[in-house]
């Protein structure tokens, strides 16, 4: 498990390690969510690099009948 320190102006860095992981850049967007006692970051992808990232997916939907 990773640590970071908070400075004083409440800043963290995330380390190199899970930066090149994730490919986060510099100057990405970081999407931050508080879910019950925890940080999470989700890094922000450019609509651009997501072309493709659906390819292969069923989209085959089961549905009810539609009722009159």
């Amino acid at each position: 498990m990773l640590s970071v320190t908070v400075s004083p102006k409440f800043q963290v860095v995330i380390p190199k390690e899970v930066r090149d992981s994730m490919g986060i850049e510099s100057g990405q967007k970081i999407q931050m969510l508080m879910y019950r006692n925890r940080i999470e970051l989700i890094p922000i992808k450019p609509m651009k690099k997501m072309k493709g990232s659906l390819k292969g997916i069923d989209t085959d939907v089961v549905r009810d009948e539609d009722s009159v």
